[in-house]
């Protein structure tokens, strides 16, 4: 089966059960600082999740892209991927465990025919925050799957969420395939690498919420409490599936990776499996970033694909690929697979040109980083020492890109050795920091949907139809990062703001807070929406009925765009608004970080 045919077959199975389909959200999410890109599905959707109403209606199904770098280690083997495509379906307060289960097996045994004694499951085994999930294996034992093909599992392997720190969550219950040559043994072992989980079906029964709502405390207390609205939340990864059902050892021998391996083995003069997969792998979540708009930088996103365009030139040096237009050639492979499915990334010349000005960059760096080892050398030798220390290392790794391997070679060919224990404590300190800096950066937001970020959010609107009232309409909305402590807003425009203009800004977005005015919204279709009047930037984002939300009474409103929530009822719940800073982004886009008092 091809990858087309299986989402193809996915999708229209859940339509025929009524569920509506709906577009990929973009890999790059708007306004949700929980995360740097789309991981799940279920993003886009937790306002829905929550208890919103969705346009599309209670059943929603999709194929999305997602991207996660929690396990870029492991890159290379059989079955892990960054960038990557969920099938999913969702219940929005519908039908539970009962329909999902049974829907999921359906599509696994009829839709793909799949061998039943090859297929076991795992469930929540319950702890003080919710009971053992006994109903769902149950219901799997009414299918004809025998209690030894069922395990228990703890909140790591069976429970889903919350995205954010805060948010929807719940048990889940995990489908696996056994991809041995062998018969699927009677009992079914979760550690075993030959049982391979393909979907997961999440239960989303509660809300965890913080018990106090100081957010700067060290210590957090949580609660989970039972949501109104019970959803179901389910994904299937594309890659994983298509290799199970082609008899496939690796996701890497599927059509999706298989021209790309081809074409490295062509371009490499010294080949290697686990470089051609890693370098296959990071050139496509590459493409699907910048294709979103995201250029590298230290920051962000933009650090995410630094760091993976660094790693493809780096396993292209270690396989000894020396075509100067390896990159270019790569790019196009990538485009001609996906291009049918996802037209969005058909940017050959853009994405070539951003992924080669970063390979110039990082030579640039490599040679920088040489001078110093030489320079590092030479201090060793002066001692009579014969061993570059691992803090040492790290410096060269984490100022110069130099990673760890090549630092090795450049040491052996001097007749020096490298403490690379010591290296790996040193960077397994980074690691430890930086994502603690990241779990303290990206805290909070849409995923818990806290009132304060309920707030800020509707405050953008107010920012970006003041700056359109101060500097001209030609001013737009280019993106937005909200956090429980701050508004952050990108928007089109050429110069520095004065401090006059700030004051002005400031000035219209307090009196509209002052005014009380009422925030409303409307569902309708796109056309109708651009007609009332209401601003949008992201068409490619929306569906064919969006939501509109108006800042004022109808006639005489303030502020009308198109936008997926969360509001505020009303401006007086905002507070006073504050601009802390106002600086370039990017060529042409300034940046507002603000706050409210």
């Amino acid at each position: 089966m091809k990858a087309k045919e299986l989402r193809k077959k996915y999708l229209n199975f859940f339509v025929s059960h009524g569920h509506k389909e709906i577009q990929s959200a973009p890999l790059v999410p708007e306004n949700d600082p929980t995360v740097l890109f789309t991981t799940a599905g279920m993003h886009p959707l937790v306002p829905f999740l929550l208890g919103e109403k969705h346009p599309a209606g209670t059943r929603l199904t999709n194929v999305q892209k997602c991207l996660r770098t929690d396990d870029i280690n492991q890159v290379g083997d059989n079955t892990h991927n960054t960038f990557f495509e969920m099938l999913g379906n969702w219940s929005l307060g519908d039908y539970f465990k009962d329909e999902a289960i049974k829907l999921s097996w359906k599509f696994l045994t009829q839709e793909l025919k799949l061998n039943k004694d090859k297929i076991a499951v795992s469930c929540f085994a319950g702890d003080k925050d919710c009971p053992k999930d006994l109903q769902s294996a149950k219901i799997w034992q009414s299918l004809g799957i025998k209690k030894e093909r069922i395990a228990f599992l703890g909140k790591l392997d069976n429970w889903w969420g919350p995205a954010g720190e805060t948010g929807p969550c719940g048990p889940d219950t995990e489908m696996f395939y056994w991809i041995g040559k062998d018969k699927a043994p009677k009992k079914f072992d979760p550690k075993n690498p030959k049982w391979v989980e393909i979907w997961n079906d999440v239960f989303m029964q509660y809300n965890k919420k913080r018990k106090t709502k100081n957010v700067n405390l060290k210590i957090q207390e949580y609660e989970y409490v039972p949501l109104k609205q019970k959803n179901v939340d389910t994904g299937m990864g594309l890659e994983r599936t298509l290799a199970v059902i082609n008899n496939k050892n690796s996701i890497y021998e599927t059509e999706l990776f298989s021209p790309i391996i081809d074409l490295i083995k062509k371009l490499s003069k010294n080949y290697n499996e686990k470089s051609a997969k890693i370098i296959a792998d990071h050139i496509r979540a590459c493409i699907f970033i910048i294709a979103d708009g995201i250029e590298p930088s230290n920051l962000d996103q933009g650090y995410v694909l630094r760091r993976l365009t660094r790693r493809i030139i780096r396993y292209a040096n270690l396989i000894n690929i020396t075509d100067k237009k390896y990159l270019e050639k790569l790019t196009y492979c990538v485009i001609d697979n996906y291009k049918d499915i996802y037209p969005e990334i058909n940017k050959r010349k853009k994405i070539v040109d951003v992924l080669e000005k970063e390979e110039e960059k990082f030579q640039r760096c490599l040679e920088c980083g040489q001078k110093e080892f030489s320079k590092l050398v030479n201090q060793i030798r002066s001692h009579n020492q014969d061993k570059i220390s691992g803090r040492s290392a790290f410096k060269l790794y984490e100022s110069y890109g130099l990673p760890i391997e090549m630092i090795e070679e450049m040491a052996f060919e001097e007749g020096l050795k490298v403490d690379k224990n010591e290296f790996e404590k040193a960077f397994q300190k980074h690691q430890l920091l930086s994502r603690k800096g990241a779990e303290k950066k990206f805290k909070g937001g849409l995923a818990d949907d806290s009132e304060v970020v309920t707030c800020y959010h509707t405050t953008t609107h107010l920012l970006h139809q003041a700056l359109r009232k101060v500097l001209g309409e030609q001013v737009m909305q280019c993106g937005s990062n909200i956090t429980a402590d701050r508004l952050r807003f990108d928007f089109k425009h050429k110069e520095k703001l004065s401090e006059e203009e700030k004051q002005k800004i400031e000035e219209i977005v307090n009196v509209q807070i002052k005014k009380a005015l009422p925030v409303t919204m409307k569902e309708m279709d796109l056309k109708s929406a651009k007609a009332s009047g209401a601003l949008g930037f992201f068409e490619s984002k929306y569906g064919k009925i969006v939501k509109v939300y108006t800042i004022g009474p109808n006639k005489g409103y303030f502020s009308r765009e198109i936008c997926g929530g969360p509001h505020v009822k009303n401006t007086k719940e905002l507070g006073k608004f504050k601009i802390i800073s106002e600086k370039s982004s990017s060529s042409g886009v300034r940046r507002i970080k603000a706050v409210l008092k």
